[in-house]
């Protein structure tokens, strides 16, 4: 079995006690916080290594480290192969600054998109940039109705009810 599903058993596991999962996701979230005020103190600075020597490098268990790599994936220049990966596998952190902000939005993480780290990388400007384009990213804008005896959309010149409305 792949380090990434021991993950998910353990992360999403539906039997386990509400408090224990509580529990078991606040200390993750503490971990991930640490482990990027690290990465966005040098943030080109690309880390590589195996998972376990990036686990020992942030000083944290084998499991937190998966669960950071899962969470940290999409936000990559180049995605690690996170379905296959074991304990010798090497991966990257070389992150793209503007994704990894963005999709921190998106995940609703203000403990992480607002460390005091972002502010040495990008202008509060910026920031408030990146923050109102993830946002309106998510919202779907439906164009204007046509009308049944307005001109049909088509551009054949027939009113819309006896064209494309039938």
């Amino acid at each position: 079995m792949s380090l990434l599903q021991d993950w998910r058993d353990v992360a999403y596991n539906q039997e386990t006690d509400k408090n224990q999962l509580q529990k078991f996701w606040a200390d993750y979230f503490l971990v991930e916080k640490g482990i990027y005020e690290k990465l966005l103190a040098s943030p080109d600075e690309e880390v590589r290594g195996t998972v376990k020597e990036l686990a020992d490098k942030y000083e944290i268990d084998l499991m937190h480290m998966v669960g950071f790599l899962d969470g940290i994936n999409d936000s990559l220049k180049v995605p690690n192969p996170i379905e296959e990966m074991e304990e010798n596998t090497e991966v990257s952190l070389a992150f793209d600054k503007e994704l990894l902000y963005k999709n921190m939005v998106d995940a609703k993480a203000d403990w992480l998109y607002e460390l005091p780290a972002w502010e040495e990388i990008f202008t509060p400007e910026k920031r408030k940039e990146l923050y109102l384009e993830q946002k309106k990213s998510g919202t779907i804008v439906k164009g204007k109705k046509v009308g049944r005896n307005d001109p049909c959309p088509c551009g054949s010149g027939k009113k819309y009810k006896y064209c494309c409305g039938r």
